[in-house]
């Protein structure tokens, strides 16, 4: 191995800060197409909701095929500009180009083809490029340090800065784009604003407390205490949206903080996983394959959200959903304002890539022989031999199918909630889309994490027997 002397590298907080800046980067990205570009489609674009939802199936097709050559390609290559930090420059300026071409409306004009074809491409394009960034970006975390104790605080960081990318997302946008129409009723977006908001900012109380929390009750316990809580406070919100105090803001915000935090801390710790699956890659086969595996990852996570895209959309087509009155009230129907809020935020996460690429250093990465070796096939045999991974991989597909449909359904439920024109079954659907569904897809996440089995202590064992490994073939 390549590695200068041991492993176990101790970083500064500016080092961990700007990695964190990489995630805070592609949420202000990622998270503004993942919870509002549905909702951009169907009531600004045009575009009708069965078309759209086909579309969001065949993208994440596309990415199936797209992870595994980026992540091969990443790991066979080496940039002078650093193995995996490189792809932060590389492939971000493409990435905030294509993100902001996705909320372009200058086609109002046009036939529905059209603007068909123009999503398709600005879609695909975001998406193929947020790979050449997240795939190599994942990877950085293992490559950082070995360290168990550094790659939590690592992960906490990174999750705290990827929840306030969150925050400025689903609370912001509402707010940037009513002020900037200059005619939106600011209380709408405000109500709105503060529900969506309340789905990241329990990250900022609970997630600090990580490193405690699973220190006292371990990982399992962890995870099947806050998937518990996530959904008792989606069985909350449910019931109150069959009442009349869905028109309650102080009632569905606190079932909504309720949720927000078994969400938050359950899915944000999962990609602390990700460099232990690395690792015990490693210990059996001798190869440290992190672009391969965050590339495999990348296909589940990607997979989720390809049911969690599809998913809110089909539901809303099958209800013959249609845009009501009060849904533009805030101003989130006028596409100047959201083109205006997406140019802002892409060069905000551009800068923020930048900065991440400054302060990453990659020092635990395989030599040139043993990339010499690495080819797409390795993928499946990876996921073949490699039951902890198999397991973080059905968990993420379920934990993001479940945060998918979940963000999906939040737009729609504030933008509807106080009409009364709604039918009832349209209501139905939506409810489902925001509670229902993400809480069934919770019980099977709880289920499937259960069956993980490597401990701290076990990761302890491991990356110590490789050190010595490395250390004797010196």
């Amino acid at each position: 191995m390549a590695n200068e002397n041991k492993g176990f590298y101790k970083l500064n907080w500016m080092q961990r800060i700007g990695f964190g800046s990489g995630d805070l980067a592609q949420n202000l990205i990622y998270q503004t197409i993942s919870i509002w570009l549905a909702f951009f489609y169907t009531n600004v674009f045009g575009l009708p909701a069965g078309y759209a939802s086909v579309m969001f199936l065949v993208v994440r097709i596309i990415d199936v095929i797209w992870d595994p050559i980026v992540g091969a390609y990443i790991d066979k290559h080496s940039p002078k500009l650093g193995k995996y930090r490189a792809y932060l420059v590389f492939g971000g300026i493409p990435l905030v180009g294509f993100a902001i071409l996705c909320f372009w409306n200058g086609m109002s004009d046009a036939s529905e083809t059209a603007k068909l074809i123009y999503a398709y491409v600005t879609y695909v394009g975001m998406s193929m490029c947020y790979t050449l960034v997240n795939v190599p970006y994942g990877a950085l975390n293992a490559s950082l340090t070995r360290d168990t104790n550094e790659i939590t605080i690592l992960t906490s960081t990174r999750m705290f800065m990827a929840n306030l990318g969150g925050l400025l997302v689903s609370a912001g946008i509402p707010i940037f784009v009513c002020l900037m129409t200059g005619y939106g009723d600011i209380h709408n977006a405000l109500s709105t604003a503060l529900f969506m908001g309340l789905g990241s900012l329990p990250a900022f109380i609970f997630m600090p407390l990580v490193p405690a929390i699973k220190r006292k009750v371990g990982k399992r316990g962890m995870f099947n205490i806050f998937l518990s809580v996530a959904i008792i406070g989606m069985v909350l919100l449910y019931i109150v949206g069959l009442t009349d105090l869905k028109k309650n803001d102080l009632i569905i915000n606190v079932c909504q903080f309720i949720k927000s935090t078994g969400v938050i801390v359950a899915t944000g710790y999962m990609w602390a996983l990700v460099p232990e699956v690395i690792s015990y890659s490693e210990y059996t086969s001798g190869k440290r394959i992190s672009g391969i595996v965050n590339a495999l990852t990348g296909i589940f996570f990607k997979a989720g959200m390809a049911l969690g895209g599809f998913v809110p959309l089909f539901v809303l087509w099958i209800t013959d959903y249609k845009p009501g009155e009060s849904a533009g009230q805030d101003g989130t129907t006028d596409p100047k304002a959201w083109f205006t809020t997406m140019l802002i935020y892409g060069l905000v996460a551009l800068a923020l890539l930048i900065f991440c690429f400054t302060q990453c250093k990659e020092r635990v990465v395989m030599d040139e022989k043993e990339t010499a070796n690495v080819k797409v096939s390795d993928l499946w045999m990876e996921f073949i031999h490699n039951r902890p991974l198999r397991i973080l991989a059905f968990f993420f597909i379920t934990a993001f199918a479940m945060m998918s449909v979940g963000n999906a359904g939040g737009p729609y439920f504030m933008a509807e909630r106080t009409n009364d024109a709604i039918s009832s079954f349209q209501w139905q659907g939506i409810l489902w889309l925001l509670c229902l569904i993400p809480a069934i897809l919770l019980f099977l996440a709880m289920w499937i994490i259960s069956k993980y089995e490597l401990t701290d202590e076990k990761m302890d064992e491991i990356n110590h027997a490789i050190e010595a490994k490395a250390a004797a073939e010196k």
